[in-house]
């Protein structure tokens, strides 16, 4: 690790990031809000030449609505796209979500937001391969049963769907990303049985999967796919630190089709993870937030690839 910056703290909670290059800058968005969760969120975008000072160039509100977990990407047609949840309440209750969109030509004006899919959707990333996005989107049957969809677009706004993928465990927070020969790659984070995020991997038209386990808990997972083919991944996982105790950490690893090592912990703690990660120069990039220095806040780290560090046998799924 090369180095470690904080970027922003200005709201009460600032947490959820993605990161991004556009047009010779840097991007990072995240979400602002009073809370981590049941109260309105807005999405920040900052912008940067040299990854060090950061100006904003977007805020965008609802009223009534928790919009979150902000993704940049860039458009086949090279427009900055910018996808997020978004959760209605009323009376301080859920009473709906769906995706929301909003997209820029310069990173500087944006468009009015669109909404996504359907009511109860939330596609949570999207990675273009081909002139299309890709991404998977997940949805809550009844408090048992959630599932993931895969779907796609020319647009960014108007999806298909592919395939429902084939994992239990109440799957949701979902990255898929390709590799050289074009073979989707999916990284799952689960909440129930063993809780242990999934990896999973098909051939086109990608209606076919097979997935293997972690063995660890994921929060925000996020992985990237690097020129030489090697992938690295980001996320939150928990490991013990004494008698009974557990604690979170964001940790940065190599990712196989079979396993994920967490071999460099980011400074971080208790509430903290949701990485966003490029590679530019040669070095890998990570935004991410962590509440380790008091409030959660948003941090920017650049690592040197590859790495290899002492794995830590004490990370597990629970």
């Amino acid at each position: 690790m090369l180095s470690v910056e904080k970027i922003w703290d200005s709201a009460p909670h600032n947490a959820f990031t993605d990161l991004a290059r556009f047009r010779g800058n840097f991007y990072c968005a995240f979400r602002e809000s009073a809370a981590h969760v049941r109260q309105a969120g807005r999405l920040r975008v900052l912008r940067s030449r040299d990854g060090h000072t950061w100006h904003p160039v977007l805020l965008a509100s609802e009223r009534g609505v928790d919009l979150r977990d902000p993704k940049l990407s860039v458009t086949a047609d090279g427009r900055l796209m910018l996808l997020a949840g978004g959760t209605s309440y009323r009376n301080g209750q859920p009473s709906g979500r769906m995706p929301r969109v909003f997209f820029s030509v310069d990173g500087e004006s944006w468009s009015k937001q669109t909404r996504l899919l359907a009511e109860g959707d939330w596609l949570w990333r999207v990675t273009w391969h081909a002139g299309r996005a890709y991404g998977v989107t997940y949805r809550l049957a009844s408090a048992r049963t959630w599932t993931i969809h895969l779907v796609s677009s020319a647009d960014g706004v108007n999806y298909e769907e592919m395939c429902r993928l084939p994992v239990r465990g109440k799957p949701n927070e979902t990255t898929v990303r390709f590799a050289a020969d074009g073979t989707m790659i999916a990284l799952v984070r689960r909440e129930s049985g063993d809780g242990a995020g999934w990896i999973g991997s098909s051939r086109p038209p990608y209606r076919e999967w097979s997935f293997a386990s972690t063995e660890l808990r994921l929060g925000g997972p996020n992985f990237i796919v690097a020129d030489d083919g090697s992938m690295w991944a980001a996320t939150r996982t928990i490991f013990r630190v004494g008698r009974g105790k557990l604690a979170a950490r964001t940790v940065v690893g190599p990712m196989s089709l079979a396993s994920l090592r967490p071999e460099l912990e980011l400074p971080s703690g208790g509430d903290c993870s949701y990485p966003g990660m490029i590679i530019f120069r040669g070095l890998l990039w990570i935004s991410y937030y962590s509440s380790h220095e008091g409030k959660a806040s948003i941090y920017i780290a650049r690592v040197r690839l590859p790495f290899r560090a002492p794995a830590r046998e004490h990370y597990e799924a629970e």
